[in-house]
């Protein structure tokens, strides 16, 4: 046998093949065997490093439009299937970062908000709840937060949220809602509790909010690494908004 004989028979690979013939002598004749030794078919680590080399360049180094697409589904991936899984897991909520996209929470001047001369305008929906001005004046986001801006959430402890939290939760809506706890409210026979909440710009309480469960809650608010940000994905949800919601935000 021979390698055109290999070929003949289909074997794959028949230029690797290493045929020896052996002799062996047993009782006194002799007999003689052909080994055959088919070299294996390694794949190559160079091929991965190729690959690889061809993504960061596209990535990092390839401004053509076939680079920036390249560059777009890369960091698709990675956000969606590497880095909020991971922020996820770390803070213990399923949405670790979150998009304001109403006004709701809104103060006339956003940063540069003047305190004293906003709490004139709205301390009356906080006194019914016996909110002072020091106490709010003392709370996380006293000076709100505008549309557009990206906020940090972490997990929301029931035992821990106090008055004056900013939660997000869901309320029967296509997106939860990011209010203000004004009232929490204790079930001293199964130990749940109950949360009430208003956003800073709303004349009054939503329905949705009066009575908001522990297993609806979604998170809690702890700071705004973003201001602004978001507005690269809403200005896409722009034209589906009704009018009143549309635009930048005034105060109410």
């Amino acid at each position: 046998m021979d390698i055109k004989d290999l070929k003949k028979a289909g074997i794959n690979n028949a230029d690797k093949v290493d045929i020896k013939e052996i002799e062996v002598k047993e009782k006194n004749r002799k007999i003689k065997f052909e080994e055959i030794k088919i070299e294996k078919e390694h794949k190559h680590p160079q091929k991965i490093k190729k690959f690889l080399d061809k993504l960061w360049f596209h990535v990092w180094k390839d401004n053509s439009v076939k680079g920036w697409i390249v560059t777009i589904i890369f960091l698709f991936v990675v956000i969606k299937f590497m880095f909020f899984p991971l922020m996820s897991l770390a803070t213990g909520t399923v949405l670790p970062l979150a998009i304001v996209e109403s006004c709701s929470m809104y103060h006339d001047g956003n940063i540069a908000s003047n305190f004293d001369k906003w709490w004139e305008r709205h301390d009356e929906k906080y006194s019914e709840f016996e909110i002072t001005k020091n106490e709010f004046e003392n709370y996380k986001f006293s000076n709100g937060f505008n549309k557009g801006d990206i906020l940090f959430i972490v997990g929301a402890n029931p035992e821990k949220i106090k008055i004056g939290d900013v939660i997000i939760f869901n309320a029967q809506k296509s997106n939860p809602l990011i209010h203000r706890v004004i009232e929490i409210k204790t079930n001293y026979e199964t130990g749940e509790k109950t949360f009430s909440t208003i956003g800073d710009n709303n004349n009054g309480q939503l329905s949705v909010e009066t009575n908001i469960k522990e297993n609806q809650l979604v998170g809690k608010a702890i700071f705004k690494p973003a201001p602004y940000l978001g507005w690269v994905k809403l200005i896409f949800y722009e034209p589906q908004r009704s009018v009143y919601e549309r635009g930048f935000c005034e105060e109410n």
